[in-house]
C-alpha cells in the first residue's frame, strides 16, 4: 500500500468569510469524510487545517509574507491516505468537503526517501 498526500486548496479567506455556526455546519461533512476515511484504514495521517498567515523563505534568504498574497487560491490543509495506486487515491479524493465549495485537491504519492 502506497500513500498519498492530498493538498486541500480554496479561495484564500474562505473561513474569514464565514460565521461560527457556518463554521461548524462546514466542518461536519469532513468528519463524516475523514472518519469513512479510517473505517476502511485509509486515513494514514489525519494531517491539518493550515493557518492564512505565513512567510516565505526564498534561495536568496529573503523572508517575505506569504504564501503568496497576490494569488486568490490557497492552501487549507493536508491529510495523507493510503491506496494502492494514484487512481485510487483520486478516487477517494473525490468525497472531498472542499470540491462542494469551489475548492479543489491535489493528490501526490510521496515517495519514500532511500
Amino acid at each position: 500500500m502506497n500513500e498519498f498526500l492530498l493538498i486541500f486548496r480554496r479561495d484564500a479567506g474562505f473561513d474569514a468569510q464565514l460565521t461560527p455556526a457556518q463554521m461548524q455546519e462546514v466542518t461536519k461533512p469532513w468528519q463524516d469524510w475523514m472518519g469513512g476515511l479510517a473505517a476502511q484504514n485509509k486515513l494514514a495521517n489525519s494531517g491539518a487545517r493550515l493557518a492564512v498567515d505565513g512567510k516565505v523563505v526564498k534561495s536568496d534568504g529573503v523572508i517575505t509574507n506569504g504564501p503568496y498574497v497576490e494569488v486568490k487560491e490557497a492552501l487549507g490543509g493536508f491529510i495523507i491516505i493510503r491506496a494502492a495506486s494514484l487512481e485510487e487515491a483520486a478516487e477517494l479524493s473525490k468525497g472531498c468537503p472542499i470540491l462542494s465549495t469551489g475548492g479543489n485537491v491535489e493528490v501526490r504519492q510521496i515517495v519514500p526517501m532511500q
